[in-house]
């Protein structure tokens, strides 16, 4: 949709940080009628700009105490092995994110788990034994002062 003007902005902030308000309140926000609000957000969607709604859950109340970050470098730069590991990747519940990346390595993956043990064996057992996988690298996350993924 290349023909976005402010209000298509504002409307993609608003839903951005609460995709659950309601029409009216969304129209109100952004200074709309409710009919031309909803008729917008139809054209965001149809489009593909918006993409899909999510709900936010809580790591703590979830079961989530660990979450790391990992970079995987592949043993063979080949379609093939690219396409066998996102497979994996795909398949593994604790992978929450799978982005193929460029640099010294081919892939950064976001892993959520219950512990540090769920972790080390998802780390040993899951991806460790990938034939594809070359190398790993695990970044801790001690916190996070600033997170916008909806």
């Amino acid at each position: 949709m290349t023909d976005m003007d402010e209000i298509d902005a504002r409307i993609l902030r608003v839903l951005s940080r609460d995709g659950r308000i309601s029409n009216l309140a969304l129209a109100e926000r952004v200074g709309l009628s409710p009919s031309a609000c909803l008729r917008r957000v139809a054209a965001l969607e149809k489009s593909g700009v918006i993409t899909g709604y999510r709900a936010v859950l809580s790591p703590e109340k979830t079961g989530i105490g660990f979450v790391a970050y990992v970079t995987v470098g592949l043993g063979q730069h080949t379609k093939a092995a690219q396409q066998a590991f996102e497979r994996a990747m795909e398949a593994a519940p604790q992978v929450r994110e799978c982005h193929n990346i460029t640099g010294a390595v081919e892939y950064l993956l976001r892993v959520e788990a219950e512990s540090l043990a769920a972790y080390k064996h998802f780390h040993t057992d899951i991806l460790g034994a990938l034939p594809q996988v070359n190398t790993l690298q695990t970044f801790v996350v001690m916190g996070s002062p600033k997170d916008a993924r909806a």
